[in-house]
């Protein structure tokens, strides 16, 4: 099996989220993606080959093609080139994985734009005829595209799932303005991105999107539309009526649900032909948006 990066050993380190690692440089962050791959809240002990390069460059070529739309914290991704950019020493395990930001306040919400009706929001419309609250029609099927794209935001806590929160709550989180930044710019983005990727074959279902300020403007940070943070389908095998084959981690997922895991036992090793499947997505995912093979 190929390398894989689990934990960066670099100074600073500030944070340790489920994939990535983040290290304050005064004004600016160092945001490394490793391989790490969590399902049902947890992270698994095996990692993904080249998935942190993945998700770090494919968020790359987004923030370069939305910063028209939406501002942004990405400065550049990190390799032999630039990198008198960090003030200390990388190795080459780190170059293309790691991104230099602008350091931003994050703002204490997620931002999700759902297009299609899956996941839990399909789960939520079966129950009530609404997602967070929000009515919609009745008789959609599972995977329906929306009549327009709906914003519903979520709390991150530290541990345990995300919880959906109303319009009205996230005002009270971050205030008026910014509650309505974040949802002005989440839809632009979605709005933008479905376009975008619906031209070279992917349906965007739908995306989570995070918020900071950064000279008192609210702008676009963490990653973003990576198989991470959204729902990717592929266009030519899209019938809605039921589930779709997705450009993510569903190999883990599906494999972790048969496994016979209970939530609460230690996390289980990973086959390696799920890691194989899994980096194919990715992949695939990667190639279809930029046009491109993962530069080395």
């Amino acid at each position: 099996m190929p390398d894989v990066l689990l934990e960066s050993q670099l100074p600073g380190r500030t944070y340790r989220g489920k994939v990535r690692d983040t290290y304050d440089l005064g004004d600016k962050m160092l945001i490394v993606a490793t391989d790490r791959i969590s399902a049902a809240d947890m992270v698994l002990p095996a990692g993904i080959p080249e998935k942190g390069r993945i998700l770090t460059q494919l968020s790359a070529w987004w923030f370069d093609r939305i910063k028209e739309v939406v501002p942004n914290h990405f400065i550049a991704v990190i390799g032999p080139q630039n990198k008198h950019m960090v003030p200390f020493e990388l190795g080459p395990e780190y170059y293309g994985r790691s991104m230099l930001v602008k350091k931003a306040k994050r703002l204490n919400a997620e931002c999700i734009a759902r297009g299609y009706i899956s996941g839990s929001g399909w789960k939520d419309y079966q129950r009530t005829g609404a997602i967070c609250g929000i009515p919609l029609p009745e008789g959609l099927r599972e995977s329906d595209r929306l009549p327009e794209p709906i914003f519903t935001p979520s709390t991150k806590p530290e541990v345990g799932h995300d919880e959906n929160i109303s319009y009205d709550q996230l005002e009270t989180i971050v205030g008026e303005e910014a509650a309505n930044a974040m949802k002005l710019r989440t839809l632009a983005v979605y709005g933008y991105a479905h376009t975008v990727a619906l031209e070279r074959g992917i349906i965007i279902a739908d995306t989570k999107l995070e918020f900071g300020y950064w000279n008192e403007e609210v702008i676009l940070i963490d990653e973003v539309l990576t198989p991470d943070s959204s729902r990717f389908w592929p266009a030519n095998e899209y019938r809605p009526g039921g589930p779709q084959p997705s450009f993510d981690k569903e190999p883990v997922r599906d494999w972790l649900s048969r496994s016979g895991w209970k939530d609460g036992d230690p996390p289980p090793p990973v086959p390696a032909e799920v890691v194989a499947a899994t980096t194919e997505r990715y992949r695939t995912a990667y190639k279809m948006l930029t046009g491109q093979e993962l530069p080395e």
